[in-house]
């Protein structure tokens, strides 16, 4: 991605974080958001690139801005794939918490999955670990096909997952298989980003929806 590209979308996420902000504490997580989308959606016309949105705030009859499917940009720049999530954390704000975040990925066109707006399974890993693990397997696979990877013991790894009782399976496998939970109030994606720093996780899991070609869920 051009440098001035990547700076004008970070500019993007900056004026809509401080938009939302001005719901700190107020305990109106819908107000935040709004604000953090309308804020997002404006400034993304005066971008010089020719976007689509892959994944943003739902399908066209949900959201008034912002949607999947949606053309983004000045159309004058290269076609890019666009993820969006203006607020990502909004009871956090709403409750004048810390660690919300304003979030756009981007990529070339046909780059980025076309993902619909359900719940799925998901897998972050750090550098040591890309292209090692699949979500094909079962979570005991591949918590020891992390172990001999990272060259650590189970009892040694920490996972991350968020804190829901949608969850509650998961978290009683992990439990039985001897690591270390992390549990996030909030925050999916910085969740996902800690096991890219130097933080103590090792993978962050997220056993949510039912689809082919995913975890199975333990009986």
């Amino acid at each position: 991605m051009e440098g001035q590209l990547a700076l004008e979308l970070v500019r993007i996420t900056e004026e809509a974080a401080l938009e939302s902000a001005r719901w700190t504490g107020r305990g109106d997580k819908h107000s935040a958001d709004g604000a953090a989308t309308s804020a997002m959606r404006l400034h993304f016309d005066t971008v010089a690139m020719d976007g689509v949105v892959v994944i943003g705030e739902g399908e066209m009859d949900e959201a008034p801005m912002l949607y999947i499917g949606e053309q983004i940009g000045n159309r004058r720049g290269p076609k890019m794939d666009v993820a969006v999530d203006p607020l990502e954390g909004t009871e956090t704000v709403a409750n004048g918490l810390n660690n919300a975040l304003s979030v756009i990925a981007a990529a070339p066109r046909g780059s980025l999955l076309h993902a619909p707006d359900i719940y799925m399974h998901k897998l972050a890993v750090g550098p040591a670990l890309t292209g090692k693990l699949s979500l094909n397997d079962p979570i005991e696979v591949t918590l020891r096909k992390a172990s001999e990877h990272l060259g650590k013991a189970l009892s040694d790894m920490t996972v991350s997952i968020l804190d829901r009782e949608r969850h509650s399976e998961m978290i009683s496998v992990l439990r039985k298989s001897g690591v270390r939970i992390k549990l996030l109030s909030h925050g999916d994606v910085m969740g996902a980003i800690e096991t890219c720093t130097d933080s103590e996780v090792d993978l962050y899991v997220a056993p949510e929806g039912r689809r082919k070609g995913c975890w199975p869920l333990p009986p």
